[in-house]
C-alpha cells in the first residue's frame, strides 16, 4: 500500500488459480505419483495417485474396464463426514455408492476422488458451517459466514487428471450445472449428464433443498 501496489491475501490468489483455466501450453496442475490394482466389492479397478502442484494435495483416479469415448465419469469430493462416518447431512455416501454400482453395470467407468472436502473449504472448516447450520444458517449463508464462497473448488484438477487418462468427453454423472460448465471451460467435453439423485430424509432435506434453489442443482425430490 505505501508504493500505490494491490495488496492481494494468499487466499484470494489460490482461489484465482484454481477457478482459471491453465493455458494449452502449460504443463499439467497435476502429477501421477502411484498406480495400483485395486478389487473392490465393485470390480477390480485400476488405481492412480495424482499429487497437486499447487497445492501437494492427492487425488485418486479409479478406473474400470478400458478407456473409451463418452464413458461414465463421476468427479466426487471427498467427504469424510458421508463418504466414511455415515453422516445423514449431505447425499455424498450415497451419491459414492450409486456411482460405483453405475459404473459397475456399465462394465466401465471412472470415479475422480478429489480431496476437496467441504466443496473444498477443508474439514475444520466444513464443521464450523456445521455449527453455523445448526444455528439456523443454510449451506450457502454458512460459507459466506466463514467467508467462502458456496463452492470453492478447483475443477481443473478433475480436467487435468482426465487428460492425463487421455480422456477428452465424458457422460458425467451429477446433478449440479456448474460441475458440467467448470470441465467445459477446462476442455473436457460433456457429451450427456446422467442424474444422480438420492431420496432425501428428514436430516438433508433443508441442504438438499437450498443447493436446488441457490445452487441450482437439477433435483426433482425436493
Amino acid at each position: 500500500e505505501q508504493f500505490g501496489l494491490p495488496v492481494v491475501a494468499i487466499r484470494d490468489l489460490i482461489r484465482y488459480i484454481r477457478t482459471h483455466p491453465i493455458s494449452k501450453t502449460t504443463s499439467s496442475s497435476v502429477v501421477r505419483e502411484a498406480s495400483a490394482k485395486l478389487p473392490t466389492e465393485y470390480g477390480t479397478f485400476d488405481i492412480h495417485v495424482y499429487r497437486s502442484v499447487l497445492d501437494k494435495r492427492e487425488h485418486v483416479a479409479l478406473v474400470l474396464g478400458d478407456i473409451e469415448e463418452s464413458m461414465l465419469v463421476r468427479v466426487h469430493s471427498k467427504c469424510l463426514t458421508g463418504d466414511t462416518l455415515g453422516s445423514l447431512m449431505c447425499d455424498c455416501g450415497e451419491q459414492l455408492r450409486m456411482s460405483f454400482g453405475m459404473i459397475q453395470r456399465a462394465g466401465s467407468g471412472v470415479l475422480l476422488y478429489l480431496d476437496q472436502e467441504g466443496r473444498g473449504i477443508g474439514l475444520t472448516n466444513k464443521i464450523k458451517a456445521y455449527a453455523h447450520q445448526a444455528r439456523g444458517l443454510d449451506t450457502v449463508e454458512a460459507n459466506h459466514a466463514l467467508g467462502f464462497s458456496p463452492d470453492e473448488r478447483d475443477y481443473g484438477i478433475a480436467a487435468d487428471i482426465l487428460r492425463d487418462l487421455k480422456i477428452r468427453d465424458v457422460s458425467l454423472l451429477t446433478n449440479n450445472p456448474k460441475k458440467i460448465r467448470a470441465l467445459r471451460l477446462h476442455g473436457i467435453q460433456v457429451v450427456k449428464r446422467v442424474p444422480l439423485e438420492t431420496a432425501p430424509n428428514t436430516t438433508n432435506h433443508r441442504y438438499l433443498s437450498t443447493k436446488k434453489r441457490k445452487l441450482g442443482h437439477r433435483l426433482r425430490c425436493v
